[in-house]
Parts: structure tokens; C-alpha cells; sequence
């Protein structure tokens, strides 16, 4: 059974350092900000300033006022002011949300653009054990997430606050402490019972993450391997295995949505008990004569007023939590650091003849299994080495450790003299171009694909390439051409199609050094043949390395080295390890019995 490798975090493991890494990105726009908050703190004041208008025109409309003077002057006056007033809220919410939205657009482009570059960045290793599904889905809620964050701890929490206190400060100078101590102690009763509820189903969260990220895992692992599973008839088994998964999420959706029942009925009752105590308090005020009719209707809306932005920072707080969990496998990944990287000083290699030095290599990718044990050979430049010998005795792994996907445990590789550990990992893997065994392609044109090579080169370029890797006769079959879409992966093509992409991506990118690996091994004769001479015209006054399976391809090397559980155990030409009749002379009458 796979699994999702994003296990549950801990439940109070929150990574508030999520707040000062984004701060940088907001600061980018200091004005925009600073005007922005402007347009914050005036609709706070008009908000504000509205109940008292409506105060006013309750104590007018209430008052003993000539009926002539009542009706024409004083309350259409003021419910044009309170219209004004209304509009005037809305006008710069708007300004200060346009304001701010270009601030929060850049800032989630610079994060899911350094976030892209750094997933480029890690290792192999990471990459061989990541799982694109449940790593795709964190980054898709990370970076929402990211966008709550910025837009509504900025414009919804910190101007709730400030309303706050200004109500309660106004509330206080009218009308006595009780109106303040009510709306104070219910509001931090509010708050209080919102964290604490709500940290209490942040795991429910957590879990419902976990449960769909897994999920989604197991969805995109079975559609990319569609052919095994119809191969294998075994698509009932996905789908019970898939519905497993859905079932973990169901269940966590609906611990989730009971607690989400407990906390909003929770905050309702805080609600009501609070607007019942000051209503009653100022109905009682009305009563005695301390308070006029606007007295009462002005407190009933400031309560009303405070709590929809109250009960809306609830809902702030719950998300921000939820941000917060969703976010951190996001900065987890930000967090890693590539295990190879460029040293401080490293500098572009220079590669004039393309010499390849291995020296005395060891390699190991695990500590109790070596694979590679001090071996050293030599490929001069321009020269075609090819390296054979059975599954698993590290041919493949020295192709790694050429582009420096890993480094050596001891030894050096060195390419004119330049250890790989000296030279920037971009500069080297610039000079050296590959065909590999499985060649994947992009869910792009054929013309794309093969422009991939040097995204800056011409159409002639690129048909050049084609035409040198023997790809022309193929391409005029397609109804569409070189516009003809290869499919995920390249899946329209066959084997043999896709590895005349690879050589003409290749030769676009014209390299000092070419890596052939396996290149041909799952081809057929007549495909093989088609390869082979599209290779040798490419590799011509070029330094070769080709790690091989089928023997009769590299007949023609200056130099085989033979390899056996991470040693080597015969060199030289083809006539001469034929000659020893060793390990190679019996591979080879192996595979020409099977021909």
C-alpha cells in the first residue's frame, strides 16, 4: 500500500515564523501600504461616527420640533449625512482593498516563484522520494494560505481592534463603565473561547489535510501509471484503495465540521447574552430618564456594529490557524536544504578538451550498501568509453555522479583537470548533454520538446536537429508536424520516437560532453539501428560516455569498461576483453546466442 509521506503534524506545532517571512514581501510597497492603512483608519472613524448620526436622528425625529422645520431641515439633513457616511466606508474599503490586492498579488508571485526555484534546487534525493500529489496539494494551500494571512491579518484583525477600542472608549465617557465593562468582558470572553476552541480542532484540520493530501497522492500516482494498472487488471483494486483514502478524509471532515458546530455555537451564545445585557441595561437607563430613545438605538448599534466585525475575527482566527497548519509544510520545504551544493568560491568550468577523470571513486547511497568502490578510469576528449556489466553494479550511478546529481563519498571526478566539487553545478551541467534510458517528455509539441535544448534557438535550429537525428520522415507522417502534441510524458510516441526527441535535443544543445545511457536498451533491431547511427554522427569529434546493456552497440568504443558490483573488473577495447575470455567475452556470446 503507498503511502503519503506528509504524516500529522503536532498539534500545537504552529510556525508562527510564517509572519516575519512575509513581512519583506509586503514592504516592497511601502507608500501603496502607508496610504492604504489611511484609507483603513478613515473607514474605521466614519464606521464608527455612523451610529451616532442615527442617534441624532432618533432624538430629532423624537423631539418637540415644529413639524414644518422637523420634516424639511434637520432629519433630511441628517439622513443624508448618514447616507454620505455610508457611502464614504464603502469608497475607502474599496481604495484600500485595490491598494493593498496589487501588494498581495506581487508578494504571492514572489513566494511561488522562490518556492518553484527552490524545488528545482533540492537534490535528486528528494526528488526520487517526494510524492507530486500531496506535495503539489501543499503547495497549492500553501501559498492561499499565505494569501489569507497577508490580506486579512492586515485589514480585517488590526482594524477590528482599533473599532473595538474605540467603542469602548465612547461607550465609557458617555454612558458609564457597566456599558464598558459589558462590551469589554464579553469581548474577551469571545476571544478567549475562540482560541481555545479553536486550537482544539486545529488537529482536526491537521487531519483533514493530511487525509486529503494523501488522497490526492494516491489519485495522481494511479492515473500516471494508468498502462500498469490496466496491464495488471487492477482497477478495482485502486479504486478500493483510493476510496480508503476518501474515507480517512470523510471522517476527518466530519470531526471537523462538529467541532466548527461547537465553536460558532459557542461564539452565538457569547452574542446574545452580551446584546441582552446591554439592551436591557440601556432600556432600564430609558426608563429612569438617563438615557434618550437615540441613547438606546446608538448602543444597539455600536453592539451590533462591533459584533459583526468581532464574529468575523472569529472566523479570521480559525482561518488563520488554518493557514497557518496549511502553510507549513510549505516553509517545511523552503526550510531543506539541497544536500550538493555549489562551494562559496565555485566558479564556471572551462572545458577545452572534455577529458573525464575518475579517480579512486567511492559511493555509497546509503551507508550499509556501497556502490561504487574505488574504481578509476580515463576518457580522453573525443574519445567514445563505454561502460557495461550486469544490473546493479553502479553504471548507471557514475552518470549521477558526472552531473553531480550526488557527490562522491571519496574520490575525485575531474573534467580537464577541474574537480566537479570546484565548478558551479550549472556551468557543468551546461557542457554535458544526455540520452537517457527512459526519455520523459513535456505535455507540449514535439517542436517544444525538442527546443528544450536551447529555448533560444531558431525554428532552422531546431530543424536542423531534427533533421540530424533522423526524425524528418517522422514528423512529415504527423497530421500536425512538429505542432503535433507528444502527450504526458510522451506517451503518444514510442520508445524509440521519443529517444530521436532526446538525440535531437541533444544536438540543439550542442555539448562538449555527451552521456548516452542505455540508450537503446528497450528498442527493437531496426529502431536500435536508426539510434545508433543518429548517435555516432552526433558523438563524431565530441568525448563519449555510454553506459550500455546491449553489447553490440559499442563495438566500435576506444575503451569498455566492465563492471561487476561496484568494481571494475575488465578494460580495453572490444577484440581485446574478447580475447581474456572473461566477464565481457561471456556476456558477449550470451547475448549473440539470444540474437
Amino acid at each position: 500500500m503507498r503511502r503519503s509521506s506528509y504524516p500529522e503534524q503536532e498539534v500545537n506545532s504552529i510556525n508562527w515564523q510564517a509572519f516575519k517571512l512575509i513581512l519583506p514581501y509586503l514592504f516592497e510597497f511601502k507608500n501603496r501600504i502607508a496610504f492604504a492603512m489611511l484609507c483603513l483608519v478613515l473607514t474605521k472613524v466614519a464606521s464608527v461616527y455612523l451610529p451616532f448620526i442615527l442617534k441624532d436622528i432618533v432624538d430629532t425625529l423624537d423631539a418637540n420640533v415644529p413639524e414644518n422645520l422637523q420634516i424639511a431641515i434637520v432629519p433630511l439633513g441628517l439622513v443624508a449625512a448618514y447616507g454620505m457616511t455610508r457611502l464614504a466606508i464603502v469608497v475607502f474599503a474599496e481604495i484600500r482593498d485595490t491598494l493593498f490586492g496589487r501588494v498581495t498579488e506581487r508578494a504571492i508571485r514572489r513566494i511561488g516563484l522562490k518556492v518553484f526555484r527552490h524545488l528545482h534546487a533540492l537534490d535528486l534525493d528528494f526528488h526520487l522520494n517526494r510524492q507530486t500529489g500531496g506535495l503539489s496539494r501543499d503547495i497549492d494551500r500553501g501559498t492561499t494560505g499565505i494569501s489569507f494571512l497577508m490580506r486579512f491579518m492586515v485589514f480585517n484583525i488590526v482594524p477590528t481592534l482599533l473599532e473595538i477600542t474605540m467603542v469602548v472608549t465612547i461607550l465609557f465617557v458617555n454612558y458609564g463603565i457597566w456599558f464598558a465593562v459589558i462590551t469589554l468582558g464579553s469581548i474577551l470572553v469571545y476571544i478567549f473561547y475562540s482560541v481555545y476552541a479553536t486550537n482544539l480542532r486545529t488537529r482536526y484540520v491537521r487531519a483533514a489535510n493530511t487525509a486529503d493530501s494523501s488522497s490526492n497522492t494516491r489519485a495522481i500516482d494511479s492515473l500516471l501509471n494508468y498502462e500498469t494498472v490496466k496491464y495488471f487488471t487492477n482497477e478495482e483494486f485502486e479504486a478500493k484503495a483510493y476510496d480508503q483514502q476518501l474515507a480517512t478524509w470523510e471522517q476527518a471532515k466530519i470531526k471537523n465540521r462538529l467541532s466548527l458546530f461547537a465553536l460558532n455555537g459557542g461564539q452565538a451564545l457569547i452574542i446574545a447574552l452580551a446584546m441582552t445585557s446591554m439592551l436591557a441595561l440601556a432600556a432600564v437607563k430609558v426608563s429612569e430618564g438617563e438615557m434618550t430613545l437615540g441613547d438606546f438605538v446608538l448602543v444597539n448599534a455600536f453592539m451590533m456594529q462591533i459584533f459583526m466585525p468581532l464574529n468575523f475575527l472569529g472566523f479570521v482566527y480559525r482561518e488563520i490557524k488554518g493557514s497557518l497548519a496549511n502553510i507549513e509544510n510549505l516553509f517545511g520545504l523552503l526550510a531543506k536544504s539541497p544536500k550538493v551544493q555549489d562551494a562559496p568560491d565555485a566558479k564556471a568550468v572551462v572545458i577545452k578538451q572534455g577529458t573525464i577523470n575518475f579517480e579512486n571513486i567511492e559511493f555509497s547511497y546509503h551507508k550499509k550498501r556501497k556502490i561504487i568502490k574505488n574504481i578509476s578510469f580515463q576518457v580522453k576528449g573525443g574519445e567514445k568509453v563505454a561502460v557495461v556489466g550486469t544490473s546493479g553494479s553502479g553504471k548507471s550511478t557514475l552518470v549521477k555522479l558526472l552531473f553531480r546529481f550526488y557527490d562522491v563519498s571519496s574520490g575525485n571526478i575531474l573534467i580537464d583537470g577541474q574537480n566537479v566539487v570546484d565548478v558551479s553545478q550549472h556551468s557543468l551541467r551546461q557542457h554535458i548533454g544526455i540520452v537517457p534510458q527512459d526519455t520523459v517528455l513535456f505535455n507540449d509539441t514535439l517542436f517544444a520538446n525538442v527546443q528544450y535544448g536551447d529555448p533560444k534557438a531558431s525554428k532552422t535550429q531546431v530543424m536542423a536537429a531534427i533533421e540530424m537525428a533522423h526524425l524528418t520522415k517522422f514528423v512529415a507522417s504527423l497530421p500536425d508536424g512538429v505542432e503535433t502534441k507528444v502527450g504526458e510524458r510522451g506517451l503518444k510516441l514510442s520508445g524509440g520516437e521519443k529517444q530521436r526527441v532526446a538525440i535531437a535535443r541533444t544536438i540543439l544543445k550542442n555539448p562538449t560532453i555527451l552521456v548516452f545511457d542505455e540508450a537503446t536498451s528497450s528498442l527493437d533491431s531496426q529502431s536500435e539501428q536508426a539510434i545508433l547511427t543518429a548517435i555516432n554522427e552526433v558523438a563524431k569529434n565530441r568525448t563519449s560516455l555510454v553506459i550500455a546493456h546491449r553489447l553490440s552497440t559499442i563495438i566500435d568504443s576506444d575503451n569498455i569498461i566492465v563492471m561487476s558490483e561496484g568494481n571494475i573488473v575488465e578494460q580495453g577495447n572490444h577484440q581485446q576483453l574478447l580475447a581474456l575470455h572473461g566477464q565481457y567475452s561471456k556476456m558477449w556470446q550470451l547475448q549473440q546466442s539470444t540474437n
